[in-house]
């Protein structure tokens, strides 16, 4: 009979005995949010001595359940699939000039998103996320702090950043966006008048291109006033763990490689910062006609 670990986040795993091997390339992939890799661990901490497996709980009923959640996701999925892109008409995908990818009303939209700091890397920063006023916009708050910490390897420090977690489909699957309908992001922030990095991260086909990001600058002006800011996928440049590429080509934005968007702030500058977000979305603007704004060259 076959058995279903519950793990303390939430993930199970499901085996059972050899007659119930065709059902583990299905139920497989439930595994993905476990925790039964190593996280990171900066130098000089000791590991963890008791692995998360112990902890599991042993439930045939909860794998039922989650057996039951997948299939109807994929039925979902499959009508979706059969009226249009993104579920929606043929006309109707043609004739979109603007969608609203993220908005902040209720903490559902909130965790959508993962924040993180270099305390990861055993720094002192410090971010936040919470509802706005009235509940009509994100408020990203923290205090960001240059500090290097003292461990012998780390020579840099001070970022912190929110990013949105990826799209999950049925049975674990990896979904992407598609955003070749548009050549536009189009954000309502109000800042502190400190500078952000907006980066577009990929899912690369070749593990040497997992650091692959695309970047560009959000300029905020501080004050009492929304602003909204257009930027275009042309302007964005490739780099990877930190270091802008030689060879740079645009966006790629169809399906088939685009995964998460984040926010990061690391102007160097210790101290406070805040930015609230109403929405993020895109803009299919027609008066914008540039492809790429670098030159490309053949390397020697």
């Amino acid at each position: 009979m076959a058995l279903a670990l519950m793990l303390p986040n939430g993930a199970s795993f499901h085996g059972g005995c050899c007659r119930h091997k065709a059902l583990l390339p299905l139920l497989g992939p439930l595994l993905s949010n476990s925790k039964l890799f190593s996280s990171y661990r900066r130098p000089g901490a000791e590991p963890e001595k008791k692995p998360s497996w112990q902890n599991a709980d042993l439930s045939f009923k909860k794998g039922i359940d989650q057996l039951k959640t997948q299939l109807s996701l994929l039925k979902k999925e499959t009508l979706d699939y059969l009226k249009g892109p993104g579920g929606h008409p043929v006309s109707q995908h043609l004739l979109e000039q603007t969608r609203v990818l993220w908005q902040f009303r209720s903490q559902e939209d909130l965790n959508k998103w993962v924040i993180s700091s270099d305390v990861e890397i055993g720094g002192k920063s410090k971010v936040y996320i919470k509802l706005g006023r009235n509940n009509q916009a994100a408020l990203l708050y923290g205090t960001l702090n240059t500090e290097v910490p003292r461990d012998g390897e780390t020579k840099y420090s001070g970022y912190c950043s929110m990013r949105s977690r990826p799209l999950v489909g049925s049975f674990s699957r990896k979904k992407f966006y598609d955003w070749s309908n548009f050549n536009s992001l189009y954000l309502r922030v109000r800042g502190d008048g400190r500078p952000w990095m907006v980066n577009i991260y990929t899912d690369p086909y070749f593990s040497h291109q997992k650091d692959d990001l695309y970047s560009y600058f959000m300029f905020t002006r501080g004050g009492p006033y929304w602003e909204e800011i257009k930027i275009p996928f042309s302007k964005f440049f490739l780099s990877s763990r930190g270091r802008v590429q030689d060879t740079q080509h645009p966006v790629w934005l169809d399906k088939a490689s685009f995964q998460t968007f984040g926010l990061t702030i690391g102007d160097k500058v210790d101290g406070p910062f805040q930015l609230e977000i109403d929405f993020i979305g895109l803009l299919n603007d027609r008066a914008h006609r540039e492809e790429f704004a670098y030159e490309p060259y053949d390397k020697n």
